[in-house]
């Protein structure tokens, strides 16, 4: 609890504060992470389901892995740690989300300055004509996979796939934000998927305290993190709350 109450106190005084969020803070609402002994590369071969090739080849094949995905995505809801940076931005504290999460729910919870490094599953792109729509559950049920009503192209959830580029704009506002703010939190993220990784040292380059909420140590412990807080962000985030 001291060391709780000394995350809220340097909040307090630094003021500007910016979360840097991977697959960990969804993971306890039932969205597996990517890797790991539940992740989707276990079941789901990157090589074959996750290159941008493979879905402009064989569409048909790669959204048997997406409506696995969208039916997880839909059913979600923003877990505790959503909601309690939910909450730190409307305390004033919390200026912007950087995040490697493509299921919307920052949003949900809250958090309007949301920077999503690599997309949205909860829309959809036109691979012809570049259109963006919602992602619906009809749009998922369309079988082999749902085409752009305007050109007939294969419509694919507008989230960055292995082979393709970080949006230039979504890296330029994180950019922005990392040199920007005062203590970053890390939270529920492995530290190994780059750039987004680069983000972290980039912020902690320019001052920054960095405050890392994992489960387990990542590159970021030994490196850069000032203060290491091991568990959950649903249980550890709404207790730093308190001393707020």
């Amino acid at each position: 609890m001291e060391e709780y109450k000394k995350i809220a106190d340097i909040i307090k005084e630094h003021k500007y504060v910016v979360a840097f969020t991977g697959a960990g803070i969804s993971v306890d609402v039932g969205i597996p992470a990517f890797r790991g002994g539940q992740g989707l590369w276990e079941k789901y071969d990157p090589m074959e389901y996750a290159q941008i090739g493979s879905f402009m080849s064989r569409p048909e094949k790669v959204w048997i892995m997406l409506r696995e995905m969208a039916g997880v995505i839909f059913a979600s809801v923003p877990s505790q740690a959503h909601r309690a940076l939910g909450r730190l931005e409307e305390m004033g504290y919390l200026k912007a989300v950087i995040t490697q999460n493509v299921d919307g729910l920052h949003q949900e919870a809250g958090n309007s300055n949301v920077i999503e490094y690599h997309g949205n599953h909860r829309r959809l792109v036109c691979m012809g004509c570049h259109t963006i729509l919602p992602f619906t559950p009809d749009a998922a049920a369309v079988q082999p996979y749902p085409r752009c009503e305007r050109c007939g192209k294969a419509l694919k959830p507008d989230v960055v796939f292995f082979g393709e580029g970080i949006p230039m704009a979504e890296m330029t506002r994180a950019n922005d934000e990392a040199n920007k703010c005062r203590v970053m939190f890390i939270i529920g993220t492995s530290g190994v998927v780059y750039p987004a990784a680069d983000i972290p040292y980039l912020a902690k380059s320019k001052g920054a305290v960095i405050v890392e909420i994992n489960v387990e140590q990542t590159p970021f412990t030994s490196s850069i993190t000032d203060y290491f807080l091991k568990g959950t962000a649903s249980d550890i985030l709404p207790e730093i709350l308190k001393f707020l």
